[in-house]
């Protein structure tokens, strides 16, 4: 055996982490330098102003509806169209509550021309007209009346078409139209129900024939066309109106084919209608003439 030994290995440095130090001899945390201070202020203020968690973003906000059409807002106050909740129909157990509260929403000369003014009608057709459910009144000032109207252009030989050239009112005056037949639509009733009607009542006591057989009235395939025009209505100044009208071309069958007359049917049959009829003015005749289609 050699007498040579191997050094012993030298003795490796204590970690750190074991090192056992006195509280007195703890390294001390160096002062926060002024760049670190600003720059943990700066984080601080984009942490607060941040934008708030998708979370908040359902809390329920109050709701403001706009109008499907903003351009209506442009129109004429008096013309336009009513809203869906517009035409309120306000009830009116008689004429004179009828009267009561159009007087301070309408002009006072126009009103005051109800009935007296020749070709108009009278606060007791348009109490008759509400009652019916044919006309709605919007809660405003001025009201606007709306209502839908069949209109039927009868189409006769050569494509002749049947004008309404004038009316004779129950008090004698002579009301002038020139416009095919039409007549106001009952609440829920189809274009086919009013056309059929209207034709009863306006032309039955024209008609040849019995007017129940099927055929007398036949209206003309895509004849159809819908619009609505807005005016002050003739029957009522100062009131505007918005009228819904849907247009048919029909043939009616057993009409006489040159100038005729007819006689409006009985409307009434309840006993305070007919009361209240008796006050307002209605048509006892029509008269009628075909004019080239061209001239419509």
């Amino acid at each position: 055996m050699s007498s040579h030994q191997s050094p012993p290995p030298p003795s490796l440095p204590q970690p750190h982490h074991l090192q056992l130090q006195s509280p007195h001899h703890l390294p001390k945390k160096p002062i926060t330098s002024l760049p670190d201070f600003i720059f943990t202020a700066f984080s601080l203020f984009l942490l607060v102003s941040s934008p708030k968690s998708p979370t908040t973003a359902f809390i329920p906000l109050p709701k403001i509806s706009f109008p499907l059409n903003p351009r209506r807002f442009l129109r004429i106050p008096d013309m336009s169209l009513p809203s869906s909740k517009s035409p309120s129909n306000p009830s009116f157990p008689t004429p004179q509550s009828l009267s009561d509260w159009l007087k301070p929403r309408l002009p006072s000369d126009s009103f005051a021309s109800w009935g007296v003014k020749p070709g108009t009608k009278n606060v007791h057709n348009l109490w008759l007209e509400l009652s019916e459910g044919e006309t709605l009144l919007a809660d405003s000032s001025p009201p606007i009346r709306s209502l839908q109207v069949v209109v039927v252009r009868v189409i006769g030989k050569h494509n002749r078409v049947l004008l309404e050239s004038h009316q004779e009112l129950s008090n004698g005056v002579i009301r002038h139209r020139c416009r095919p037949l039409s007549e106001k639509m009952k609440p829920g009733e189809s274009v086919e129900a009013a056309v059929s009607r209207a034709v009863k009542e306006e032309l039955g006591s024209a008609i040849r024939g019995d007017f129940g057989d099927e055929g007398i009235v036949k209206i003309v395939p895509d004849s159809y066309c819908k619009k609505v025009e807005e005016r002050v209505s003739a029957s009522y100044p100062g009131l505007p109106a918005c009228y819904v009208l849907h247009t048919v071309d029909a043939v009616v069958e057993g009409l006489p084919e040159c100038e005729f007359c007819t006689e409006e049917v009985e409307e009434y049959i309840d006993s305070e209608m007919k009361r209240v009829a008796e006050g307002a003015f209605s048509c006892k005749k029509h008269f009628w003439k075909w004019v080239d289609p061209c001239s419509v």
